[in-house]
Parts: C-alpha cells; structure tokens; sequence
C-alpha cells in the first residue's frame, strides 16, 4: 500500500508539471502566432477567426510540444522534489532509484497513449477541418485544401498538381507522359473530378511529339487512368507531418511500388510510432539530471539544461533526417539514434549515481 501511495505521488508530481509545462509552451505558442497571423486578415477572416483557427490547431500544437514538455515537466516535478527533499527520504526509506523510475513513467506511459490516439484519429482531421475552413473564410465557397502544387510520378508519366478541393476537385493538373527518355505526350486540364469511383477530367488541351512535328487535340471531358485516389493526393498535397500513421505508411508502400524513394513518408511514420520511446528517453535524461550531475544546482539551472538538451536532440533528428535520404540509410535510424544517445546518456549518469 505505501508503495503504490509512492508511485501515485511521484506519478501526480510529475504529471502535474508536465501538464502545466503543456499549457506554458501552448500559450506562448498561441499568443505569438496569434500576433504574426494578425498580418493575414483580409475580407471576412477577421481577429476573432484567427484565434478560433489557432484553437482548432491546439491538438497539433499539443503533439508537437509533447517531448518538450514531457523533458522539462520530468525535470520541474523531479526537481521540486528533490529540493525540498523528498526524494532523498523516500529513497533513505528503501525506495530504490529504479523503483522511483517507474513512478515517473507511469504519468507518461498516460500521456504515450494520448499522443498516438490523436496522432492517428485527433490531429489529421483537425488539421484538414481547420485549413479548409481558414481558406474558406478568405476565399469563399471555393475553397481548395491545399495552398501548394505537388509532383509525382507515375509510371512513365509525371504529373503537377495545382490544388485540391474539398469536394475532392482537382485543379490546374499537368501531365507529361515518356517513352524511354523521350517525351511522347503532353496533357493539361483545368480540372480532375471524382465521379463514381473514376476521374474525369475537364476542359483537356492533349499535346502528341512525333517525329518533326505535333498534334494539339482538346477535349471537354476524357476519363484518366491512374491509380491516384482522393486520399492519396490529399496525402500529396498536404503538410506530411500533420498526417496519420496509417496514411504515412499507405502513402510510403503507394511510392515504393512506383519505384520512388518513401524516405520522407516513413521518416514521419517512424517519428511518431517511435514516440514512446522518444519519451522514455527524455525521462532518463530528465531523471539523470535531477539524481546525477545538476542534483544540487537552482531548478531554473535544470530547466536551462533541459531546454538545451531537447534542442540538441531536435536538431540532431533534423540533421539526420535528410542524411537518411543522401547516405540510402533507413529512416528509422534517423529517429533512433537521437533516442538511444538520450537513453544511453541518461543510463550512465543514473549509474554513476549508483
């Protein structure tokens, strides 16, 4: 019975902190994006839909932040215990440093759960509802899903992307179709739409290469063969890291088939299912701080050390994250590796401690 009371007040400490590190992180955020969107009101997206957007984006925030908070919360609740000297009576009473480990992991095993469920349910969608609706306020009924074109290849032909609609209308597409390294075909429409479980497109303009001269036919509607369905141009068209896990991995296998590299796609799918064990590490490092080399500094010394630390571990996954694309290693190096040096820092700093 103590022992589950020990772990229910670490587990509450710790939590608690990482919560409050949470709302800090996500108000600043929302204050200082709120003052740099403020530049993009025009017509009917005024103040008050620039705040309702930026709280319709909290969950994606909320996510984003998670490992920061998660390093800096450990680090806070830990340390106010360590400084009023809870810590060492609970170990002096036989608490082991292992078992003081587990009591801090248990509020983020909790907060593991929350992320992956709206990494995969919460976040795609409202990232799609709260772009779509920004664009309508300053568009109007038209709409499109995406403010940028994209490329992809498919077989021997590749296409460009304008926008895509919420109706799942194509607009502006571009196609060139090859024969070897000879260009056979060149295609423009206004529009592609979903109908029936086919696309159609619209007002066509179909350019044919022959030896010495071309062929310019136009067409107001002609069916198009592709393998590209709604989603997956969505996943195209759309920022990659606001998406799903299962759509990064569908959308990895879709450009492997095509014989294109999936780099991209299955760095953000490892990211976010290697989540729990990102956490992890940042709680050993966390706890290594508190029980190891910055046990007896100012909590605000901690905290710096914190914050420099989990910006160090950023910008290491960033800097092998297009590495994994030049050097032809998995990308699931470039999300470990700054995982396992956490991990191993932080387990030799908590063995030295003993």
């Amino acid at each position: 019975m103590i022992a589950d009371r020990l772990d229910r007040y670490i587990a509450r400490n710790v939590l608690g902190a990482i919560l409050v590190v949470q709302v800090v992180l996500l108000g600043l955020d929302l204050v200082i994006t709120f003052i740099n969107d403020l530049s993009d009101v025009e017509g009917g997206y005024g103040a008050l839909e620039v705040l309702f957007y930026l709280g319709m984006r909290l969950p994606w925030r909320f996510y984003q932040y998670a490992p920061v908070g998660v390093l800096i919360g450990a680090l806070i609740g830990l340390g106010t215990m360590a400084s009023s000297n809870e810590l060492t009576v609970i170990r002096a009473a036989g608490r082991s440093l292992m078992r003081i480990l587990w009591g801090v992991m248990k509020p983020v095993l909790l907060i593991v759960v929350l992320l992956m469920l709206m990494a995969e349910y919460v976040t795609p969608r409202t990232e799609q509802f709260a772009s779509a609706w920004r664009l309508e306020q300053v568009q109007g009924e038209d709409a499109v899903l995406a403010e940028r074109g994209g490329w992809q290849r498919e077989g021997d032909s590749f296409y460009r992307f304008g926008v895509i609609r919420a109706d799942d209308t194509v607009l502006d597409l571009l196609r060139y179709r090859f024969e070897g390294r000879v260009l056979q075909e060149a295609m423009t429409a206004e529009r592609a739409v979903w109908r029936d479980g086919e696309w159609v497109l619209e007002d066509v303009e179909l350019t044919r290469f022959a030896s010495g001269r071309t062929q310019v036919e136009t067409h107001d509607s002609l069916g198009w063969d592709t393998d590209l369905t709604p989603e997956q141009l969505n996943r195209l068209l759309r920022p990659i890291d606001s998406q799903a896990p299962s759509g990064l991995w569908a959308y990895a296998g879709y450009l492997t088939a095509q014989g294109q590299q999936a780099t991209q796609p299955l760095l953000y799918f490892w990211q976010k299912m290697l989540m729990p064990l990102t956490l992890g590490s940042l709680v050993l490092v966390a706890a290594s701080f508190v029980f190891g080399p910055l046990r007896s500094v100012a909590a605000g010394t901690r905290v710096f050390y914190g914050v420099i630390t989990g910006l160090t571990f950023k910008y290491l996954q960033d800097l092998l994250a297009p590495a994994s694309s030049l050097f032809g290693f998995s990308p699931v190096w470039a999300v470990l590796v700054p995982t396992l040096v956490c991990a191993g820092l932080g387990l030799y700093f908590l063995r030295r401690t003993g």
